[in-house]
C-alpha cells in the first residue's frame, strides 16, 4: 500500500478529477472583478443543463444541508402545514429543519431501504389539502434508495396545489434529474457528490411556482434569501462573497460533463450500480435495496454472517479502501459503497477485487474471483 494512495468509495465526499484540481489552482481573483463575472456566465448555462431547467440557479457558498435550510425558510413560513417523506437520515434531516422554523410537520416513515409508496402519499395529501409543501430525498444516502420522483410530481401536483422540494445532493449529476419536465418546484444539490468538487458549494433551483411563493414569503432571512441570489446572478454575481476556487472547478467539471454527454454520465453510474449488485449476489451477500428503487450512485450492503465494520476496517488497513458504515439505526448493520462522480467502471473492478479479498481475511466464505467474474459479464455486455 502506497501511503499517499487513498481509494475513496464512500456516499461523498468523492475523489477530485486532477483536471478539476488543476483548475482549483487558479490565481485568486477579486470576488467583484470582471473575471469573476465571465466564469459565473460560463457557468450558468451549463448548470442549467444538468438540472434540465431554464430557471436561474442559485449558488450558495455552503453545505448541501444550507440549500435544504435555504429550501425551507424561503417556501414556509410558521405554522404552514408540510409534508416530510423520510426514507433515511437525510429525510430525518428535512423534519429536522422543519421543526426549527416552527412548521406544521406531516411524515410519511419509510421502512428504511424502500422507496416510498406512491399510493401513501397520495391517499395522505387527498385528506389533507391544506398542505403547503411535500419533502423528500431523490436518493437517500444513508440507505441507497432512490425514490421515485417523476411519480411523486405527478401525484403531488394533481392533488394538491403543494410545492415540491427535492433533496438531490446525492443525485444530481449523477442521475437524470428532469426538473421542468418533472414539475419539480425546488432541487438543492451540493458540490462533494456526483458533482466531483470538494464541500462548499450548494445549489438551489426554484421553478416558477416556486418563485411566486418565494417572493410573497416575509419570512426575515439574510444569507439564505434566495431573492438576492437570483437578483444578483442575473448579472453575473453573487451577493455575498463566492468560493472562487470551487467556481473555477465547478467550470471544469461541468467542461466535462458535455464532453463526456449527459446520458453517458448517467449511463455510466447505472453500469457501476449493476455491476456492484452483481458482485454481491455473486457473494451471497444481502444488499439493503430492491434492484427496483436501487440508487446509481451508492450501494447499501446489510451482511448476514460477517461483521460490517470489520470488513471496513480490513481493507481500510491492508489497502487504503474507504467505504461507509451505517448512519443512526443502521449504524454497525450495513457498509455503503459510493459509486458516484469521478469513478468508472475500472475503478468498481479494483473495489470489488479488493472487498472480495477483505472477505476472505474477515472469515467470510467466498470463491476468490467470483464477485469479479460477475461484474465482469454485465461489464462485458455493455461493452458489446
Amino acid at each position: 500500500m502506497l501511503p499517499d494512495q487513498q481509494l475513496l468509495r464512500i456516499p461523498g465526499p468523492t475523489p477530485i478529477p486532477p483536471s478539476v484540481q488543476r483548475a482549483m489552482l487558479h490565481p485568486m481573483i477579486g470576488h467583484r472583478d470582471q473575471e469573476t463575472k465571465e466564469l459565473l456566465r460560463k457557468i450558468k448555462p451549463k448548470l442549467k443543463k444538468v438540472f434540465e431547467t431554464k430557471e436561474e440557479i442559485a449558488i450558495l457558498a455552503g453545505s448541501g444541508t444550507a440549500g435544504l435550510e435555504a429550501a425551507v425558510t424561503n417556501c414556509t413560513q410558521p405554522g404552514d402545514e408540510v409534508l416530510v417523506i423520510v426514507t433515511g437520515v437525510f429525510g430525518e434531516r428535512f423534519a429536522k429543519i422543519c421543526e426549527a422554523y416552527q412548521l406544521n410537520v406531516h411524515r410519511i416513515d419509510v421502512t428504511w431501504g424502500k422507496a416510498v409508496d406512491t399510493l401513501d402519499v397520495e391517499n395522505f395529501l387527498k385528506g389533507h389539502p391544506s398542505i403547503k409543501a411535500v419533502f423528500v430525498t431523490y436518493c437517500e444516502t444513508s440507505t441507497g434508495v432512490l425514490n421515485p420522483i417523476q411519480e411523486l410530481s405527478n401525484i403531488i401536483h394533481t392533488n394538491s396545489d403543494a410545492l415540491f422540494i427535492v433533496d438531490g445532493v446525492s443525485a444530481v449529476g449523477g442521475v437524470q434529474t428532469k426538473m421542468d419536465e418533472w414539475g419539480l418546484d425546488l432541487v438543492v444539490t451540493g458540490s462533494q457528490k456526483a458533482l466531483m468538487l470538494p464541500p462548499g458549494l450548494t445549489f438551489v433551483a426554484a421553478s416558477k411556482r416556486a418563485w411566486e411563493v418565494i417572493e410573497k414569503n416575509n419570512i426575515p432571512t439574510f444569507y439564505l434569501d434566495l431573492q438576492k441570489y437570483r437578483e444578483n446572478i442575473l448579472s453575473d454575481s453573487t451577493p455575498f462573497t463566492p468560493s472562487i476556487s470551487l467556481l473555477f472547478g465547478l467550470n471544469q467539471v461541468l467542461d466535462m460533463f458535455e464532453k463526456e454527454g449527459l446520458e453517458n454520465v448517467y449511463e455510466r453510474h447505472q453500469l457501476m450500480k449493476l455491476m456492484t449488485r452483481e458482485a454481491f449476489k455473486a457473494w451471497n451477500i444481502p444488499l439493503l435495496t430492491r434492484d427496483s428503487c436501487a440508487s446509481p450512485t451508492v450501494t447499501s450492503v446489510i451482511p448476514n454472517d460477517f461483521n460490517p465494520d470489520a470488513l471496513r476496517k480490513t481493507v481500510k488497513n491492508d489497502f487504503n479502501l474507504v467505504l461507509a458504515g451505517g448512519q443512526q439505526e443502521l449504524k454497525g448493520k450495513i457498509f455503503r459503497i459510493g459509486h458516484m462522480g469521478y469513478c468508472s467502471p475500472s475503478d468498481i473492478l479494483q473495489t470489488i477485487s479488493l472487498i472480495e479479498i477483505g472477505l476472505v481475511k474477515t472469515g467470510k466464505n467466498v470463491m476468490l474471483g467470483s464477485g469479479i467474474a460477475a461484474a465482469q459479464k454485465i461489464l462485458t455486455k455493455e461493452v458489446k
